[in-house]
Formats: C-alpha cells, sequence, structure tokens
C-alpha cells in the first residue's frame, strides 16, 4: 500500500512581496544605466580612433603611391587612384590589385578628404567628424593626418 504524499498548507510567506521585486527592478534598471553611459562614451571614442587609423592606412598607401608612380594622385584623382589606375598613370607601376582593395568610410559612413597639396603638409587627409562639416569641435572636430 502506498503512502499518500500531504503537501504542507500554502502560507503567506511563499514567493515574492511587491517591495522584493520593486527593489529587485530598481538595481536592475540602476546597473543598465551604469552600463550604458560607461559603454556610450566609449563608442564615440572607438569612433574618433577608427577614424585615426584609417587615415593612418590611407596615408600609408598614398606614401607607397607615390613611390611606385613617383608622385602622390592629384586632389582630383583622389582616393580612389589607391583601387583604380587613374587615367594617365603608367600602368606598368600600378599594382594589378591596386594599393588598396576598397576604399573606407569614415565611421560616420562620409567619405575621408583628400589635397594634394595639403594646408598642413604634402598630402591631407581628413574626416569632418560627426557632424559631417568642416570645423567643429570635440567629436564634430575634423580628425586628419596633422595631428
Amino acid at each position: 500500500m502506498q503512502k499518500e504524499r500531504k503537501h504542507p498548507p500554502a502560507t503567506d510567506e511563499s514567493g515574492f512581496t511587491l517591495t522584493e521585486l520593486m527593489v529587485t527592478v530598481f538595481i536592475m534598471g540602476l546597473l543598465a544605466t551604469v552600463v550604458l553611459v560607461n559603454v556610450i562614451g566609449n563608442v564615440d571614442t572607438s569612433r574618433v580612433q577608427k577614424a585615426r587609423a584609417d587615415i593612418a592606412l590611407l596615408e600609408s598607401s598614398l606614401d607607397r603611391y607615390r613611390l611606385q608612380m613617383f608622385n602622390y594622385p592629384s586632389t582630383e584623382q583622389g582616393l580612389e587612384a589607391l583601387v583604380t589606375m587613374p587615367s594617365g598613370a603608367n600602368a606598368g607601376n600600378f599594382p594589378a590589385d591596386g594599393f588598396i582593395r576598397r576604399l573606407p568610410l569614415d565611421p560616420w559612413g562620409n567619405p575621408y578628404q583628400y589635397e594634394n597639396p595639403g594646408q598642413f603638409g604634402p598630402i591631407d587627409i581628413y574626416s569632418y567628424g560627426a557632424d559631417g562639416q568642416l570645423g567643429g569641435e570635440d567629436l564634430d572636430a575634423d580628425i586628419g593626418n596633422w595631428e
């Protein structure tokens, strides 16, 4: 003969109280806020660092271009001369796959700017920053190879 299992009677103390749930939700919200504040600040810093890294890569590719083609591309030829051979260039010196596979966009989705001759050096490569316009401060400031 099997014994019948008896469940203990339900008491008012089982489960969570509304106060406990409210405290838990408040703590989770507070933690989420702290994490978001720290992450959002790092995203902006990361974008500026990526722009600087892209500009360094483009500058290095332009230096390679100058060594093989004997001068930098003109402002009119632009950075596109790193990817496809500009008209009138010596085909024997231009690599089959170009000096760079594709041109990167800046972290805000805009093309990098190029000037030859530059205002700050032989060539200028720069991004307009977060606002996509010349000048600006903080995140809107221009980022270039002259920094």
